[in-house]
């Protein structure tokens, strides 16, 4: 009996600090929650959508790696390693990790300035950061980028991208393409005399071949039918037909077909330093695109991804990733639909996806040196058109309040003209700045009138409807009172043949520091001027700033009244108390 004591004792404890634990550390991956009432069926489902969704990334896996100036398996590698993370501890049950054009641009830039010592070092930080973001709990804030940010550099991603590919698709015969945006064009255009007419071809025949394969086909993707078709055309033309000059990625790149051993990542705190800003934007577009492609996906199942969980998983798996040599890898929309549109409905079918991209490395990876590089631009061509979101852009531009269509076009043109680091920051100090403007234009003070009529079933604590003594002024206080609204606080009028100050506050949701000290110094002007100042219907998170300040003892808690007219009966025995009525 005294074990069981002690034991029910340690089991109460211990489920305290369990649930304590569970509150401060928001990890629960779905891989566990589906492996209870896992069975042959569900297994058989997600093998085969595994499969599918495996054919579909192939070809992408190896056009985003190109793209990104990293060798074709490079590609490949990441969507093994962290997608097979990111579905065995993530917090969605149906979403496929892997590369995406969205880092395309990013990943590029730090290759050109730093090499792939300095991608794997800004991989590893910004998975560090999604770790430690998820642990703070933060997957619910990064819901709340502004969609204009979104879309202006999505589509000026899209822009990039498409750029980035004019070499491949004509078929130019360039030494080195410029880093800039317009550098590149003004380059293109001074060796567009040597386009080669076969290049061309191979890649609108691409483009043709992806755009048109849907309607025949639902299960094989246009990329990979494209690119099959495609590479036994140009094998046939270079060898039996004695046409030269497409470009294929045996040409350009020597392919390692084996899983690389992981390698140590070497730190030091200046090229920290250097690629923090890039580590971060990395982290970003990293949370963003995951849990708009986790949500999304829920959408269609009708689950509920765990955000938390999601972040921790892709900060874990990109890591890993780097450790491999990979590059950044997120939730990927397009991949993740397939997999629920093939039947997917568990992490093990993101799972199977990445042991089927790794059977194709080590078995296939040889024959990919046979595609041509016109077939890979027509793939990248498609990705960035359906990445662009020009609906969305033209609809936020003709429509939406000119604040957020300048904030939209001025993070497109940063991204486009500039880097994504750039735009991202400016994008979200411009929105700051304009939440925090339309915020005070929101928030006013006003002071009662008195109503001309009165109607049954108007709201009985509107203060035009209460008989108010004759020394006292009521004023209303609507809306967050913030840093941005605080000066309202100062305007407020005094009456000199009044002395008692009723602030209402019910419509007051929040309050900062500085709405607080602007409360205390009107405080201390109504002291100067023997007014008693007299708050009604304080909110929570209001009265906890106060309480902590000590403010309510300052004014007086027989001051701070829960109604209008317990502050109005309140004010009435002021009144009386002063010989006023």
């Amino acid at each position: 009996m005294l074990y069981a004591k002690y034991y029910c004792i340690f089991a109460s404890k211990f489920n305290i600090l369990g649930r304590k634990m569970e509150r401060k550390f928001d990890f629960q991956p779905k891989l566990i929650s589906a492996l209870k009432n896992y069975s042959k069926e569900k297994f058989m489902a997600d093998l085969m959508a595994g499969i599918i969704v495996g054919i579909v990334a192939l070809p992408l896996a190896i056009a985003f790696g190109i793209a990104s100036g990293v060798s074709p398996e490079k590609g490949l590698i990441t969507a093994i390693i962290g997608g097979f993370i990111v579905s065995f501890l993530g917090g969605s049950n149906v979403q496929i990790g892997g590369p995406t054009g969205a880092f395309i641009v990013i990943v590029y830039g730090i290759i050109q300035n730093f090499g792939i010592e300095g991608l794997a070092i800004a991989t590893v930080i910004a998975g560090i950061i999604l770790v430690i973001m998820g642990a703070l709990k933060l997957g619910t804030v990064i819901k709340f980028i502004p969609y204009p940010i979104v879309v202006g550099f999505t589509s000026g991603i899209a822009l990039t991208i498409f750029t980035t590919q004019m070499k491949d698709l004509f078929g130019l015969t360039m030494e080195k393409v410029p880093a800039d945006f317009i550098s590149k064009w003004i380059a293109y255009f001074e060796h567009f005399h040597t386009v080669n007419p076969w290049s061309f071809v191979i890649g609108i025949v691409s483009i043709l071949i992806i755009a048109i394969s849907p309607r025949f086909s639902k299960k094989i993707p246009g990329s990979l039918i494209a690119i099959i078709v495609m590479t036994v055309i140009v094998y046939i033309m270079r060898n039996h037909l004695g046409i030269a000059g497409i470009e294929t990625i045996g040409d350009r790149f020597t392919i390692n077909a084996s899983l690389p051993q992981p390698e140590a990542i070497s730190f030091n705190m200046e090229t920290i330093n250097l690629l923090l800003p890039a580590a971060f934007t990395i982290a970003m577009l990293r949370a963003i695109e995951s849990l708009l492609s986790a949500t999304v996906a829920d959408g269609v199942t009708g689950d509920k991804h765990n955000s938390n969980t999601e972040l921790i998983a892709q900060g874990a798996g990109n890591a890993a990733s780097a450790l491999f040599g990979g590059i950044p890898a997120t939730g990927a929309i397009a991949r993740t639909a397939a997999n629920i549109k093939n039947g997917g409905r568990t992490p093990m079918a993101g799972m199977v996806h990445s042991v089927v991209l790794l059977l194709v490395l080590i078995f296939l990876m040889p024959y990919a040196a046979l595609i041509p590089m016109p077939a890979i631009a027509a793939i990248l061509f498609m990705v960035a058109y359906n990445m662009s979101e020009w609906r969305e852009f033209t609809d936020v531009v003709k429509t939406s309040p000119k604040s957020d269509a300048a904030v939209l076009l001025i993070t497109f043109f940063l991204t486009v003209v500039f880097d994504l680091v750039l735009a991202i920051g400016v994008g979200l100090v411009l929105s700051s700045f304009l939440f925090m403007k339309r915020m005070a234009d929101v928030s006013d003070i006003y002071g009662w009138k008195y109503a001309e009529d009165y109607r049954e079933g108007e709201d009985a604590e509107r203060i035009d409807l209460k008989p108010v003594p004759a020394h006292v002024m009521v004023f209303e206080v609507s809306g967050p009172m913030f840093f941005g609204a605080a000066d309202k606080i100062a305007q407020i009028p005094f009456d000199s043949r009044k002395h008692v100050l009723i602030l209402r506050m019910r419509s007051v949701p929040a309050m900062d520091a500085t709405a607080l000290n602007s409360l205390k110094k009107l405080n201390g002007r109504c002291r100067k001027a023997h007014v008693t100042m007299i708050l009604s219907h304080v909110n929570e998170q209001p009265m906890s700033v106060m309480a902590r300040s000590g403010f309510d003892r300052e004014i007086g808690h027989d001051n701070i009244c829960p109604s209008i007219d317990a502050a109005l009966e309140r004010a009435s025995a002021i009144d009386r108390r002063s010989g006023s009525v």
